[in-house]
């Protein structure tokens, strides 16, 4: 199986909570990463492109694998900080 993801990563849980609320009353998640995210791949509206078992932190790889395409994650917390997953593609 592989996954094609998007993600916010942000390193406060109460700023995360504001994010996931915007986004589950319609903020387009593209734009939100692009304005909020820390990761690098903010550039690209959060987009992680396609990746396989392993490449990611299990708290990650896990919410990714529980979602069905489209969907978009509660607020997943890693070592890296808090991150809203949106799965963009199962293979």
């Amino acid at each position: 199986m592989e996954w094609r993801a998007s993600h916010i990563l942000v390193k406060d849980r109460s700023l995360a909570q504001e994010l996931l609320k915007k986004i589950k009353q319609g903020a387009n998640f593209e734009s939100v990463a692009r304005e909020f995210s820390t990761c690098p791949s903010k550039s690209k509206g959060g987009d992680l492109g396609w990746f396989g078992p392993g490449k990611m932190v299990k708290p990650f790889e896990d919410a990714v694998n529980r979602l069905g395409n489209g969907s978009v994650s509660d607020i997943v917390s890693t070592q890296f900080g808090y991150h809203i997953i949106k799965v963009t593609g199962k293979k």
